[in-house]
């Protein structure tokens, strides 16, 4: 096997702890890994890539059983693309859905520190903290006009 590869070394190529790399592969979610003469693993570069796509899955909120099932169906059914795409294009969907909802909670945080700077600026109390669902709709309002 070309590009040999310890656990140690994958684990910095991939950024997990080694611990991490050997749950992913008692997990089942990597083909299984070859041993060299003394029994240490010997991972290869496309196994680097396959990490390294599973965790953009992981970190992007698929769960381990879908990327389990994922896994699964590569290994196993490796001309059923469809079902992978299906898989891929509803995780791309809840992606989506969480950059969308991250995007307006972004927008609210900015607007409660801009109100914290006009507080700060004109030196007025927090009195409208109370009032902030109605502040945040006085400011919609605003802009829609």
């Amino acid at each position: 096997m070309a590009n040999k590869l310890t656990i140690q070394q994958v684990a910095k190529a991939t950024g997990l702890s080694v611990h991490a790399v050997r749950y992913y592969e008692k997990a089942g979610l990597l083909a299984p890994i070859q041993r060299a003469s003394n029994g240490h693993r010997c991972y290869s570069s496309e196994d680097v890539v396959w990490l390294e796509f599973l965790i953009r899955l992981r970190s992007s909120g698929m769960s381990i059983q879908q990327i389990h099932l994922f896994a699964e169906l590569v290994r196993h059914q490796p001309a059923n693309v469809q079902e992978r795409r299906l898989l891929l294009e509803a995780h791309r969907d809840h992606v989506q859905k969480s950059i969308q909802d991250l995007t307006e909670n972004l927008r609210i945080i900015e607007l409660k520190i801009k109100h914290y700077k006009h507080l700060e600026f004109t030196g007025e109390s927090d009195k409208n903290c109370i009032f902030w669902k109605a502040y945040l709709e006085k400011i919609s309002d605003d802009k829609l006009k």
